[in-house]
């Protein structure tokens, strides 16, 4: 249903969802309501209080509950909305907490491949093989073969996936 925005008085409201000024004035003293009020005491309703009002009378009228069943609905409703916030809350502070973790991990990462990249460039110093055994060294003879160093790091190759 369509309002225009402002205050609304108890006759317009009863109107809206045809019932009775009596069951919005119990509805009120129920607590379940809780209308402004203006200097000469009228009640005053805002667009919050005819949503409240429309969701109280579709509980009762619809569903049948009675105003203890309400009222207790009402309450927990306000609970969720208030629980609700603060998973909210604790939601974005551990998002901003991840959020800085990998800032700090991609800045430590990206130093430690600038320490490798670094260490890479170095020109290697010449490197001694370990004495040949004797069985070893009559193979190498007869075979002429030469050996590598055990692994080579200059021929090292680091790739990160992004």
């Amino acid at each position: 249903m369509k309002r225009k925005k402002g205050y609304y008085s108890i006759s317009a409201v009863a109107k809206m969802f045809s019932v009775h000024q009596q069951t919005i004035r119990l509805y009120e003293k129920q607590g379940l309501i809780t209308p402004k009020r203006s200097s000469g005491n009228t009640r005053l309703f805002s667009e919050e209080d005819v949503n409240k009002l429309e969701e109280v009378i579709y509980l009762t009228h619809q569903l049948g509950i009675n105003l203890a069943g309400v009222e207790m609905i009402l309450k927990l409703q306000k609970k969720i909305r208030r629980l609700q916030k603060e998973m909210n809350a604790l939601f974005d502070d551990t998002h901003a907490e991840l959020k800085q973790e990998q800032l700090h991990a991609e800045q430590t990462i990206k130093a430690n491949v600038k320490d490798i990249m670094t260490f890479r460039r170095r020109p290697a110093a010449p490197k001694e093989l370990p004495p040949a055994t004797s069985a070893e060294s009559s193979s190498t003879s007869t075979n002429n073969t030469t050996k590598k160093a055990p692994f080579d790091v200059d021929n090292w190759e680091i790739s990160y996936d992004d």
